[in-house]
């Protein structure tokens, strides 16, 4: 596997990759190990992919479509298993937002961001407490008497945010969360993503197609190949957190936004 650092740019060399709670030391969160996935139907989706992700770091995937990526997310969830190697992660502290809302759309706000509580035996008040919360924090305060049907879709989204974290979890899992937004409400919800990264400090695995998105939401960008999907290019991402959205404009962000755009490109072959 390629590695490749942004830190050649002179505008980024006095930026840290750091985020809110990293420590190289720290036991990873999330580990994959040698883990490849053939399908029932013969699909290689996943070859030897190895990667940890630790307490405050923030990693993104990128690559081709029907490379693995959200295979990687099902893995580490257990929803699927994968055919050889192993993932280490405490699933009783993993939070997952999926590339649709999937709110149940006969419960209110609240009740919705109640769900998981309430499947976890939580009680009546306290989960009452930690969804109103969680709402007030995504931005949501004032629509919690609201049905799904009643919300844009990025509201919706705000709201599959809270409800995930109202368990409050150690490591969390976004599989293209924001692909179906409009340009502007995608930079909005990455920059609450990143406050809560900063508020919570938990490991992140976020998977997108948007170069522009995984360089200003990252400490860390993985590039994937062509299915049978494997690890062929790793990032460092030099910006300090919090990130403003003026920081799109960087000539630094444009720079290594290139380099990650033509690793991706010979991800493809």
């Amino acid at each position: 596997m390629a590695v490749f650092s942004a830190d050649r740019s002179p505008f980024a060399a006095t930026r840290s990759h750091m985020g809110p709670m990293t420590d190289a030391l720290s036991t990873p969160a999330l580990s994959f190990n040698a883990v490849s996935m053939v399908f029932p139907d013969g699909t290689h989706a996943l070859s030897e992919t190895s990667f940890d992700v630790r307490p405050g770091e923030f990693v993104t995937v990128v690559g081709p479509s029907g490379c693995g990526k959200s295979t990687l997310l099902r893995i580490a969830s257990g929803l699927n298993k994968p055919t050889t190697g192993t993932v280490t992660v405490e699933r009783s502290t993993l939070g997952y937002v999926f590339q649709d809302a999937t709110l149940l759309q006969w419960r209110t706000v609240q009740r919705n961001v109640e769900l998981l509580a309430e499947l976890e035996g939580i009680g009546v008040l306290e989960r009452r407490r930690r969804a109103a919360e969680n709402i007030a924090l995504v931005g949501l305060s004032g629509f919690e008497n609201k049905y799904p049907k009643q919300l844009s879709g990025g509201m919706k989204m705000r709201a599959s945010l809270a409800r995930s974290l109202v368990l409050d979890p150690k490591v969390f899992l976004f599989d293209e969360p924001f692909g179906a937004v409009d340009e502007i409400t995608r930079e909005r919800l990455n920059d609450e993503v990143i406050s809560l990264f900063q508020r919570k400090g938990f490991a992140g695995l976020f998977i997108t197609h948007s170069i522009s998105e995984a360089v200003f939401l990252s400490t860390r960008i993985l590039v994937m190949s062509a299915r049978p999907g494997r690890l062929v290019g790793e990032f460092s991402v030099p910006f300090e957190y919090p990130r403003s959205p003026d920081l799109r404009f960087d000539p630094a962000f444009a720079e290594l936004s290139g380099e990650i755009s033509h690793a991706l490109r010979g991800a493809h072959t």
